[in-house]
């Protein structure tokens, strides 16, 4: 008969209730002494089953909308979930930063991004190791690797939330190129460009035009008096305050203003046809090369592709986009249908990274 860890664990306890300290430590005595094999081989048991039954996450996932999801799979598998999350401003750059650093000794198991661009860093830098999820085949060629390395699910749009008691109807703007306009000058905001999705579409543009001409774009949003605030949630918030007429921000941050009653309005910048259009961006999903627990991780990632999960993003406050085909369930966004989205060559943005770092530290942290 095969007696598991936790079995063990269980009939010790109840063995043991109400008995004192020092009767509970003879008791641990003379069972090393008189039976030692039996004692090595529940020690060993138990080792191998903590170690095993754990998986760690890192995640920039906002913790409100992947809390639920990690406790979900506890609940429905035999493992549990050590999750690392940051700070909202820095939370994606600074992941990755510790896995990078921790790459001699990987602590980390299961990558879980709220972007794209960081994930490709890392399998730049061969930190990560190709699965072939059951699932890989569920999802458009453009958001997971060929090889493996990582699956993208979930995304979030780059949309302009506008405040509907200071703009009319008929005046809000449509495009990102709005933000270097004369008309809206100090009146809209956008997140830090240095971390996030606010980097990550930095360098989707700087891959899209070209460097001179993304380059001269974020000098005119810098000459326009566009605020600069610490995320995309505080752009969210100060527009539905009324203190910015708008602002480039994620759905996700927007969804939330707008259902709270607050006075905004959502607009899928360049989402029609001529024009650069709207930019998706997926969660990805990856497992660190030497992972710790290779196993578990691996049943992580399969959990996070399936399309319960994607459904439950969809449905959740965080209203995420599916981009599973065909579509198991719809987003809570009301999203045209025939909205022209940003084609973008990801592993070309992510090549731009470090210029596109570079020049936004020099143009927006120094005089």
């Amino acid at each position: 008969m095969q007696i598991s860890a936790s079995s063990t664990q269980r009939w010790s306890r109840r063995c043991l209730e109400g008995v004192s300290r020092s009767t509970r430590l003879r008791f641990v005595l003379v069972s090393v002494l008189k039976y030692p094999l039996v004692c090595c081989l529940l020690l060993l048991n138990g080792c191998w089953s903590e170690s095993s039954s754990t998986v760690t996450v890192y995640t920039a996932l906002d913790q409100d909308f992947s809390q639920p999801i990690f406790e979900e799979f506890e609940a429905e598998s035999d493992l549990s979930v050590a999750a690392k999350y940051d700070t909202e401003s820095t939370k994606t750059v600074a992941l990755t930063d510790a896995i990078m650093a921790e790459s001699a000794r990987p602590r980390c198991d299961v990558f879980w991004n709220n972007e794209i661009l960081n994930t490709l860093r890392l399998e730049k830098a061969g930190l990560l190791d190709p699965y072939r999820s059951p699932h890989a085949n569920d999802f458009p060629a453009q958001y997971r690797s060929p090889d493996g390395m990582w699956y993208g699910f979930a995304a979030r749009a780059r949309v302009l939330l506008v405040n509907t008691d200071l703009v009319a109807e008929a005046d809000r703007p449509d495009s990102i190129l709005d933000l270097a306009a004369d008309r809206w000058r100090g009146r809209a905001g956008i997140a830090k460009p240095l971390f996030g999705t606010t980097a990550t579409h930095v360098a989707c543009l700087f891959a899209h035009w070209g460097e001179e001409r993304a380059k001269k774009f974020f000098r005119q949003v810098k000459a326009n008096d566009i605020r600069i605030l610490a995320g995309n949630k505080q752009v969210a918030l100060e527009v539905a305050a009324g203190r910015l007429a708008f602002g480039l921000t994620d759905t996700d941050d927007a969804m939330i203003e707008l259902e709270r009653g607050m006075p905004v309005a959502i607009i899928y910048p360049d989402g029609q046809p001529g024009q650069l259009g709207t930019l998706l961006i997926p969660n990805t999903v990856a497992i660190i090369k030497g992972a710790p627990h290779p196993a578990a991780a691996r049943r992580l990632v399969d959990y996070l592709l399936s399309a319960d999960v994607e459904a439950r993003l969809a449905a959740g406050r965080s209203a995420q986009i599916p981009l599973r085909r065909p579509a198991v369930t719809h987003s809570r966004l009301t999203m045209p249908d025939d909205l022209h989205t940003m084609q973008v060559d990801f592993a070309a943005a992510a090549e731009q990274w470090d210029a596109a770092a570079q020049f936004i530290v020099e143009e927006f942290t120094t005089n």
